[in-house]
């Protein structure tokens, strides 16, 4: 029999005891009648330079569910054969126009969310990268979700991001940053 798949609980349901991710089986949830389990995966994060003396990062809004714009990094979905990293250089260049190179592995957020007709399982691979070029731009993302892209101090980045897991996500980066200054 196979192994049941590892996620971590939805955002703020807490950990069990220990921190140790839960074990669901989709399987027996479609047996039920439930919906059926989706697994996808995307990539994105963190793409920074320094302006006047302060790190910033390219961070975009757009529409969440509900039709409020939200503040969030960068990400979209792995295409054809792409490594996750080649997948977070595009999205955060199609999504913000700027160009990055990768400098490191910040994370990867695990959650889960139901569709009209499925329930899904993201995983969503985070990189912090370093800007070599482009401009701040909307223009160039192929569906149109970025509805604004702005340039952000690192430093406020915490207050700013919508989702408390890519607030964590840029103080690790900010951390990281603190640590080559």
């Amino acid at each position: 029999m196979p192994e049941p798949t590892r996620a971590m609980p939805p955002a703020g349901v807490p950990a069990p005891p220990g921190g140790h991710a839960l074990r669901i089986d989709p399987r027996g949830a479609r047996a039920r009648g439930a919906l059926p389990v989706v697994e996808e995966t995307s990539a994105g994060g963190l793409v920074v330079r320094v302006a006047d003396g302060v790190h910033v990062a390219a961070v975009i809004a757009r529409r969440n569910r509900a039709g409020r714009l939200e503040w969030c990094l960068p990400k979209g979905h792995l295409e054809g054969t792409e490594t996750a990293e080649e997948a977070a250089v595009r999205e955060i260049a199609e999504e913000t126009g700027i160009i990055g190179t990768i400098v490191r592995r910040l994370g990867v957020i695990d959650y889960w969310f139901t569709g009209d007709d499925r329930r899904v399982h993201k995983m969503v691979h985070h990189y912090l990268l370093g800007a070599v070029g482009g401009e701040l731009t909307v223009e160039g993302d192929p569906d149109g979700e970025a509805e604004d892209v702005a340039w952000v101090p690192v430093s406020e980045l915490p207050t700013r991001l919508a989702y408390p897991n890519e607030r964590r996500l840029a103080e690790a980066a900010s951390a990281v940053l603190d640590d080559e200054a």
